[in-house]
């Protein structure tokens, strides 16, 4: 056997994990977007059941792997690399953060983004051109990569967008109203003289 495959799964580094089944937010995926005037890109905050200690542990693994290999970037100019517990980290508290979002509830997110389209598979690992397919609120595994940065006077770890893997549909996200909710009155073509 290889030494780069253990238990048919490519061993990836230390800055990139696949999550255990997350749900997407904000998902732009097919399209790259721009946030408060940047450079646009694909993204996504995927929010991660905070039940999901193995992924919780694998994501703060990363955090630290991507601070430890960006020591020399996150110095700098300076005499020291500040601690880890100081600079800006992708991984956020929903409950604390979104306290009025009932979706990040009980969740941790990491808001990942990308200058390229991520790749999409279903759970077969075929690709999805479908771009109905993936929205906010969907459920997925996401391959995440993490890596350090110091820009303007800012420094943290920050979190790139991969690929991923749909697993299951979910209620849509973004306060849009499904059409069968709108039209749930008792209206028949008999209560219209317009449709005669």
């Amino acid at each position: 056997m290889s030494n780069n495959v253990k238990n048919n799964q490519a061993v990836v580094s230390p800055t990139k994990i696949v999550t255990g089944v997350c749900r997407l937010s904000y998902a732009n995926i097919w399209q790259a977007k721009s946030i408060n005037g940047g450079a646009p890109k694909f993204s996504t905050s995927v929010l991660i059941p905070k039940s999901d200690t193995a992924t919780v542990a694998k994501v703060k693994a990363a955090i630290a792997a991507a601070y430890s290999e960006g020591e020399a970037k996150l110095k700098g100019t300076g005499k020291t690399v500040p601690p880890l517990a100081t600079i800006k980290t992708p991984m956020r508290d929903g409950d604390l953060e979104r306290p009025d979002d009932e979706a990040y509830q009980g969740h941790w997110f990491v808001n990942a983004n990308s200058n390229t389209a991520p790749g999409v598979v279903d759970i077969n690992r075929e690709p999805i051109f479908d771009t109905k397919e993936i929205y906010s609120g969907v459920y997925a595994r996401v391959c995440l990569s993490f890596y350090a940065f110091n820009s303007s006077g800012n420094k943290g770890v920050a979190c790139g967008l991969q690929s991923l893997q749909k697993v299951k549909d979910g209620e849509p996200l973004g306060g849009r109203s499904k059409p069968e909710d709108d039209f749930n009155d008792d209206f028949t073509s008999d209560d219209d003289d317009y449709l005669r």
